[in-house]
C-alpha cells in the first residue's frame, strides 16, 4: 500500500530496527521536524539525488521514527530515531512545504531467504568481535552487546555499525533477501576488521610512545 511521506534526504543509511542519531538545523527539516512531532513522528530517509535534493523515483530508503528529540534554544534539535520498513519512493509530490514529500511503497524480506544456522552463527561471531575492537579503539570499556537473535535483525545491526562507504550500505539496504545479506556480511566484516587490527595497532604504539614503553613521567622522571 502506498504511503505519504515527508523525506530527508542523507548521506547516511539507517536500517531498520536500527536507532541513528541526527542533527537537524537546517529551516526546512526544522520544519519538517515540528510537522512530524505533530503528526505520527515519521519520516523517511533517503540517498540524496543528483541534483543534491530528494532521489529519483525507484531510490530505497528507510522509515524513521523519531524517539528523542532534544531542541536547542536557537531552534537547531539533536533526535534520535528508529529504523522502521524500507520502502521504494515512487513518486514525488508537490505540496505546499519547504522539505520534500514522496509516495512510496514498503517492502520486506522475501519468503523462506533465510539462511542456514551455521551461517547466522558465524556472523553472530565475526559482529562481535569486530564490535570488540571498535570499543578497543575507541578507548571504551568491552561489554557484552546483546545482539538480535533474528538473523534479519542481525544483518541490520551488523551493517548499521560497519564502518564501510555507504554505497555498500545502500546495497544492503536494498538487499530482499536475508541469506544474500548474510553472505555479504561475512565477506565484508573480516576486511573491516583487518582494518581495524591495524588502526589499533597504531593507536597502541601511540600510547607507547612508539617504542613499547610509555612516556615517562615529566614530574619525577622516568
Amino acid at each position: 500500500m502506498p504511503v505519504r511521506l515527508p523525506i530527508f534526504p542523507l548521506g547516511v543509511v539507517l536500517f531498520p530496527t536500527t536507532p541513528l542519531p541526527l542533527h537537524i538545523f537546517e529551516p526546512r527539516y526544522r520544519r519538517m521536524l515540528a510537522d512530524c512531532l505533530e503528526a505520527d513522528r515519521t519520516f523517511g530517509i533517503t540517498p540524496v539525488g543528483t541534483d543534491g535534493e530528494v532521489p529519483e523515483p525507484g531510490a530505497v530508503g528507510c522509515m524513521a521514527e523519531i524517539r528523542v528529540n532534544q531542541e536547542m534554544p536557537d531552534g537547531r534539535s539533536n533526535i534520535v530515531v528508529l529504523g522502521g520498513s524500507r520502502f521504494v519512493l515512487t513518486k514525488v509530490l508537490e505540496e505546499p512545504v519547504p522539505y520534500p514529500v514522496a509516495m512510496v511503497q514498503t517492502f520486506d524480506d522475501q519468503p523462506g531467504s533465510e539462511p542456514v544456522e551455521e551461517r547466522t552463527a558465524r556472523l553472530r561471531e565475526l559482529f562481535q568481535n569486530y564490535l570488540g575492537l571498535l570499543r578497543q579503539l575507541n578507548d571504551l570499556q568491552a561489554e557484552e552487546s546483546r545482539l538480535p537473535e533474528d538473523p534479519a535483525g542481525l544483518t541490520f545491526h551488523a551493517a548499521a555499525a560497519a564502518e564501510c562507504d555507504a554505497s555498500i550500505k545502500r546495497r544492503l539496504l536494498t538487499e530482499r533477501s536475508i541469506a544474500r545479506r548474510v553472505e555479504a556480511l561475512l565477506l565484508l566484516l573480516p576486511l573491516l576488521t583487518r582494518a581495524l587490527e591495524r588502526g589499533l595497532e597504531v593507536h597502541q604504539r601511540a600510547h607507547t610512545n612508539g617504542r613499547g614503553t610509555t612516556h615517562p613521567d615529566l614530574l619525577t622522571g622516568p
